[in-house]
């Protein structure tokens, strides 16, 4: 850093220097994803395959592993100027009170009504889908900022929306349903009755209600198949989510270009991959380039450790075996997370991209529990004044870890972090922290050995 400058509080990148392209990781990589392969013929997806249930550019975007820069629509830009670019901000009232010599910066994705980084690629989404002249789109979501950001982007476009939410999450945050259902989507609690593949799970998993994200998926699928003029939309994991999130990281290492700042740590929370996969991917790409060298850290819930105790194999992305094979870490398809407050974290799975990346030694990933993860959180919203969503505390909670480090070896190493989302509709969680009844059920290794053993065999 140049000892002349002073690092603002929050770093503004100006209108014009909105990014005007996605950057697409995978044309850097020498090793590409796997191919997702249909699962009846264990052959890679063809666009003609994928197209009945994507949107057609969607596509295209998702198999396209070497075109580096995708050009950003000028509607999708022009939607992103109500919000982005979004701050980078120096957390020097967090440094203070840890008493570290590590510099701690957090790009702040909570500045719009959905309250995260989904409607970066919430609002891509919709728009191909519009573009294409479809009725309308259907979609899990789990703690539901997904759904409240494609909620939020369809009623802007004017398309039909179905959220189908993660039960669990559906009652623990009934106002966060509210605001989708304002926005003018419909939102069915998951595992339901409403269909073919909802009622099996039910029978199946008994004690399963509380459902997941792969089995919210399923039924999403299932809906979109069945509608004449929809397409299902995901929120994490494909790698053309992570490509519209790359706007998180391109936007981020301009903010620190602009005061000579080179990143030493990058931390983002994960659950299928979304968040992470944005903040990291310019830097990924001068890393895989050999320009210059991060550590790069994933942070995941113990209660659902797809990358720290899963497998790198081919496997379902959903529960109810509607979707292609991808391959990924997992922990296993049937595998049913405990009730975790995180519920954008609840997955099984992990970005096929992200596990590539992990599997060749690019990155790292670390497990914390539910309850110092929200000690974090509580640290981070008395110094920083933002209530932070769990699912980004789990970032927080390492960036804390790594400031610690520096306070015993004395470096002043830049630490970045996501700061995903904010956790105003998680008070209930943030009230079972205060009053000491949060607890974390923590899965057995017979339990991920149990639902590993029923992978699929490819």
């Amino acid at each position: 850093m140049s000892n002349t400058q002073t690092i603002p509080y929050k770093i503004y990148l100006p209108e014009d220097k909105l990014p005007k392209a996605y950057y697409n990781v995978r044309a850097d990589m020498k090793v590409k994803p796997a191919p997702m392969l249909n699962p009846g013929t264990l052959q890679p997806m063809t666009a003609e395959e994928l197209e009945p249930v994507f949107c057609k550019e969607l596509v295209k975007q998702e198999l396209d592993n070497d075109t580096r820069d995708i050009p950003i629509p000028t509607e999708i830009r022009d939607f992103y100027k109500m919000y982005r670019p979004s701050p980078l901000v120096r957390a020097y009232c967090l440094e203070e009170a840890l008493g570290t010599p590590a510099h701690i910066y957090y790009k702040f994705e909570g500045n719009n009504t959905s309250g995260s980084h989904k409607l970066n690629s919430a609002i891509a989404q919709a728009y191909y889908a519009k573009n294409q002249g479809l009725k309308g789109v259907t979609t899990e979501t789990g703690a539901g900022q997904w759904g409240t950001a494609l909620s939020m982007a369809c009623g802007y476009l004017g398309l039909e929306c179905k959220v189908f939410m993660v039960r669990v999450s559906y009652e623990q945050k009934p106002d966060r349903r509210e605001v989708m259902r304002t926005y003018g989507a419909s939102v069915t609690p998951s595992p339901s009755d409403t269909t073919n593949v909802g009622r099996q799970i039910l029978a199946d998993h008994p004690d399963g209600k509380n459902g997941s994200l792969g089995t919210a998926i399923s039924e999403a699928v299932e809906v979109a198949v069945g509608t004449e003029g929809y397409r299902y939309v995901l929120g994490s994991v494909l790698n053309q989510v992570l490509l519209h999130q790359s706007i998180i990281g391109l936007e981020a290492k301009s903010a620190l270009d602009m005061y000579d700042v080179k990143a030493d740590i990058l931390i983002g929370c994960t659950g299928g991959g979304s968040n992470l996969g944005g903040l990291i991917s310019p830097f990924m790409g001068e890393k895989l380039r050999g320009e210059a060298d991060y550590d790069i850290i994933g942070v995941e819930p113990a209660s659902c450790p797809s990358f720290t105790r899963g497998k790198y194999v081919y496997d379902f992305c959903d529960t109810g075996h509607v979707t292609p094979l991808a391959k990924m870490y997992t922990i296993g398809n049937e595998f049913i997370p405990s009730p975790n407050h995180a519920g954008g974290l609840r997955f099984h799975g992990m970005s096929p991209i992200l596990s590539e990346l992990y599997h060749q030694g690019y990155m790292r990933a670390v497990a914390v529990d539910q309850v110092e993860v929200f000690k974090a959180a509580t640290t981070f919203a008395r110094t920083e004044g933002i209530l932070p969503a769990p699912e980004s505390s789990h970032a927080i909670c390492q960036a804390i870890k790594e400031a610690e480090k520096c306070k015993e070896t004395g470096e002043a190493k830049n630490i970045v972090f996501g700061l995903s989302g904010t956790g105003y509709f998680d008070l209930s969680a943030y009230r079972q922290f205060n009053d000491g009844t949060m607890t974390d059920d923590i899965p057995t290794d017979e339990q991920i050995a149990a639902s590993l053993a029923k992978l699929p065999k490819v």
